[in-house]
């Protein structure tokens, strides 16, 4: 495994971390519990330090089961998780922010509890709270930094706009999003402003939720009521027909790599910046084995270029959370 420093604090994480989300929660039914425990036993061993939270996945269930999973590598690891989404409205597929100070207060409180840990290593703002100013939930953030309950602070899914004015309030280890082959609008508006202040990149779902690892099909059927691809457009009709293109791209360079297309995406973004890190999810051991020797793939300066461009030149079709209004 390699390693990155992310934020101010110079926290040193692997290169690929362990989105946990899946685990319980928007992909079916829940997993066993003892499977996904030894899974991130898994992780562990192959090098992973970074797994990635929420308070509202499940809601609470899945830092329930990393807190249970991680708690014998609390030295080993980081684990970052997310406050600021109003739990009730999370099961009608319409999550209502809320950073409220004392929702936050109390969302930590909850966490800590959860993850079974006194000190959360990266705190998200899951969503941006139009009705509470950045400046005042930065004010809180900085308080718990101080109490030592959390380490640094992140946003999840924020345009630049907020990004900018959470940072001058109280400084950004990272910034959370969706990213991947499939979805780039990121690296025009919001990279840039990374760049200029240092902070980090998470991205999740940097296989576009399962769909650049070339294992699905638009006859793919996702059966399970609960499984969240059931409406994501990437899968379906003429938006799969359109990102055909995208797969038989990663067809060719896993041909000439000697990797997988799941490897090729991975090792791709890992080759863009130095300050990006893609969390895929697995509940598989196979796959985490997969996602991890992506780090392995080593595409030089120009086949980045190369890859980027062919991705420009491409009329791909819709993808679920796409980032149009931050170009």
């Amino acid at each position: 495994m390699q390693y990155r420093k992310i934020g101010p604090e110079n926290l040193e994480v692997s290169a690929i971390g362990l989105g946990c989300m899946g685990m319980t929660h928007a992909y079916g039914a829940p997993a066993d519990k003892n499977e996904m425990i030894r899974l991130m036993a898994e992780a562990v061993d192959l090098g992973v330090n970074f797994f990635d939270t929420a308070e509202v996945y499940g809601p609470y269930d899945n830092e329930i089961l990393v807190g249970e999973g991680l708690k014998t590598y609390r030295n080993k690891v980081k684990i970052a998780t997310k406050f600021g989404v109003h739990l009730e409205h999370v099961s009608t597929g319409a999550p209502i922010p809320d950073s409220r100070p004392e929702v936050i207060r109390a969302s930590v409180e909850g966490s800590l509890k959860r993850l079974q840990i006194d000190c959360i290593d990266l705190y998200y703002q899951h969503r941006v709270d139009p009705d509470i100013p950045m400046e005042e939930v930065a004010g809180v953030i900085e308080d718990l930094y101080k109490e030592g309950k959390i380490r640094g602070w992140g946003l999840s899914q924020a345009t630049s706009e907020d990004v900018i004015r959470a940072h001058a309030a109280f400084p950004l280890t990272a910034v959370e999003s969706r990213y991947s082959m499939l979805s780039r609008d990121f690296e025009y508006s919001l990279f840039p402003v990374l760049e200029e202040f240092g902070i980090s990149f998470v991205a999740f779902s940097p296989l576009a939720n399962g769909f650049l690892t070339d294992q699905y099909n638009k006859e793919t059927k996702f059966e399970d009521e609960a499984d969240y691809r059931k409406l994501m457009p990437q899968f379906s009709g003429e938006n799969y027909d359109a990102n055909v293109v995208l797969l038989d791209l990663l067809r060719k360079l896993s041909k000439e790599k000697e990797a997988t297309p799941a490897q090729i995406s991975l090792a791709w973004m890992l080759a863009k910046k130095p300050y990006i890190i893609p969390i895929p999810g697995t509940r598989k051991l196979h796959r985490l084995k997969e996602n991890t020797g992506a780090v392995d793939i080593i595409l030089t300066d120009k086949e980045v270029k190369d890859i980027d461009q062919a991705l420009d030149n491409m009329e791909l079709g819709a993808v679920f959370g796409g980032t149009k209004k931050d170009k």
